[in-house]
């Protein structure tokens, strides 16, 4: 007894330096990732909050304005144009995207050879995004060159309309490259949530005489409505903040209807260096992904069912 009671305070003694050097090795791994944060994340927000109160032109002196460049923006018929061009495409893009991805993940759930067909979906994901809006601006240009016009008028005799020249059909155009480009990750994420299906639940529901249709409204979208629910929050906050494509596809100088929220800004700083202006709208639009995801969160406590 003497014995086990001297060597207890010494197995703690020893043990306290472990958890200490634990401790340092722990903060040695996680201070590159931590500054990182800090560099790339937290002091670029912080100074833009702070710059879209100011007016710079990046090399002068910044003067304090107030809210001045808040009300210039949301007053300016450019940004309107703006924000309703980004509605628009999140309106096209979200709800069919998501719709073409669902039912091509039904189909593939139980076909043969799966993994194949997962890949060929998923390769525009991986493919840059210029080179993806590179060979759509091919497939989408005027009747002389585009080789959908071109294929319309010859084979059909139908005159399509200038896809990227038209205010009108430009936003469609740019969603239906969006989708494409997108399409084979929300494939890839609906399949994972649709194997996490029960399926004593399905043979359930099929042995009580309901249908394909009746099993999919009544069993598979509600297990799968919190996939659903991920996949629309993130498509949303990816179709406001669309650029690259754009950018690649048209020129919004150009073409008005191609304008985004995210190229108002991109035009405000880099091109007219008005950087308090540009980070006033960035936080504009900032607020309005925070409004709607935070709408899609409260609807999510009615639509979403997360027990099976």
């Amino acid at each position: 007894m003497t014995v086990l009671a001297r060597a207890r305070p010494r197995t703690l003694h020893r043990a306290r330096p472990v958890r200490n050097r634990d401790g340092w090795w722990a903060a040695f791994f996680l201070a590159p990732q931590v500054a990182a944060l800090l560099v790339f994340l937290v002091f670029p927000l912080g100074f833009a909050v702070v710059l879209a109160f100011m007016r710079w032109d990046g090399l002068g002196q910044k003067e304090w304005v107030g809210f001045d460049n808040f009300a210039a923006q949301l007053s300016d018929p450019e940004f309107g144009l703006a924000v309703w061009n980004t509605v628009k495409l999140a309106l096209l893009t979200v709800p069919f995207g998501l719709g073409l991805a669902l039912l091509i993940a039904v189909a593939l759930n139980n076909v043969r050879g799966g993994g194949f067909y997962r890949v060929l979906y998923f390769l525009p994901v991986v493919t840059s995004s210029v080179a993806v809006a590179l060979m759509w601006q091919i497939i989408l240009a005027g009747s002389d060159y585009g080789v959908l016009n071109s294929s319309l008028e010859r084979w059909f005799g139908i005159s399509a309309p200038d896809w990227l020249g038209d205010p009108g059909w430009v936003i469609v155009a740019i969603a239906v490259v969006t989708i494409w480009s997108s399409l084979g990750l929300n494939v890839v994420i609906f399949l994972a949530g649709l194997q996490t299906i029960p399926p004593q639940i399905v043979e359930a529901a099929r042995m009580d005489g309901a249908g394909t249709l009746r099993i999919f409204r009544s069993v598979t979208l509600p297990l799968l409505s919190p996939t659903i629910f991920f996949s629309t929050v993130v498509a949303v906050i990816s179709s406001f903040q669309a650029f690259d494509q754009i950018y690649v596809l048209v020129d919004p100088e150009d073409n008005e209807g191609a304008r985004t929220i995210v190229y108002q800004v991109y035009e405000l700083g880099f091109k007219d260096f008005q950087f308090g202006m540009s980070s006033a709208a960035a936080l504009i639009l900032l607020v309005l992904t925070l409004l709607v995801t935070l709408v899609q969160f409260a609807a999510q406590k009615r639509l979403v069912h997360y027990d099976s």
